[in-house]
Formats: structure tokens, C-alpha cells, sequence
């Protein structure tokens, strides 16, 4: 069989399996809190305590309102990235990744009284993400920093 004739049978074959997985049911914040991270090596969150999930929440420097609408807008611009649920203090947006569609889920809650935004991304399938959760947590770090709205 050609090359391109296998590759195009391949992806027909792989599109019969989901890779998405089911939304977990326990996004969201409790108790102030954003989730836990499983043991897995496949999550990183601003308010985990152990070092191989931790990552600093956003230090805003802007008015909250202000990095809030940003934050949006940027999360919305993110490569294969929707918006599924938005509110004055919470978003949750779902990432895909390129070549299966492998979905993690990105949530940020805004803590104005604190001047930080926490943020937790997680893949919801497999036991590690290759670090692909703490490099776009980064990277919208990175975003936020080039517009002045995080130290």
C-alpha cells in the first residue's frame, strides 16, 4: 500500500477512538480551592504543595477587572483552546492537542483580594503529559507578562 494511502487508512482508523475523554466532574473551585492534581505526572496547579505539580499562580499587577478580560482573551486565542465555562471569577477551557485531540482541561480563578489568579491544567487521559500542561501554563504566563498584567 502507498505511503499516503496507509497514512490516510491510518488517521480514518484513528478517528473511531475517542481520545477526548469524559469532562471530569470535579472542576471548579471548592473551598477557594482549585482541584487537586492526581499522583500521575500529568498536572500542574498553583495551589499544589508538592513540587512535581506546583506552579506560582499570576501575580497581577493590573486591576483585577482589567487582568481578568485579558486573561480571557488570551486563554480564548491558545491554540485549539475553547472556553467552556466563564464567569466574574472562574474559566474553564478545554485544550486539544494537534495530531489526536487529546483534551486537558485549563481552569483559572481570579483571587482579587489575594492580587493573584490561580491556575491548575490537567490531561485527562494516560498516566503523563510530557510536560506539555506546565509548558502552556508558561507560556500564558509568558503572554501575561509581555502585557504588563503579571509581575
Amino acid at each position: 500500500m502507498p505511503a499516503p494511502m496507509a497514512a490516510a487508512v491510518f488517521l480514518g482508523f484513528m478517528t473511531l477512538f475517542s481520545f477526548a475523554g469524559s469532562r471530569p466532574t470535579d472542576l471548579g473551585v471548592h473551598n477557594n480551592r482549585l482541584g487537586a492534581c492526581p499522583a500521575a505526572p500529568k498536572c500542574v496547579s498553583s495551589d499544589e504543595n508538592r513540587p512535581a505539580h506546583k506552579v506560582s499562580p499570576f501575580e497581577i499587577v493590573v486591576p483585577a477587572a482589567e487582568a481578568w478580560r485579558i486573561v480571557r482573551s488570551l486563554v480564548s486565542d491558545l491554540p485549539r483552546t475553547q472556553i467552556v465555562t466563564a464567569t466574574s471569577d472562574y474559566i474553564h477551557a478545554e485544550c486539544s492537542s494537534r495530531i489526536f485531540g487529546f483534551i486537558d482541561d485549563l481552569e483559572l480563578h481570579l483571587r482579587a483580594s489575594q492580587g493573584i489568579i490561580a491556575v491548575r491544567s490537567v490531561a485527562r487521559l494516560g498516566y503523563s503529559d510530557l510536560g506539555v500542561n506546565r509548558r502552556r501554563v508558561e507560556r500564558l504566563r509568558a503572554l501575561l507578562r509581555g502585557r504588563g498584567v503579571i509581575k
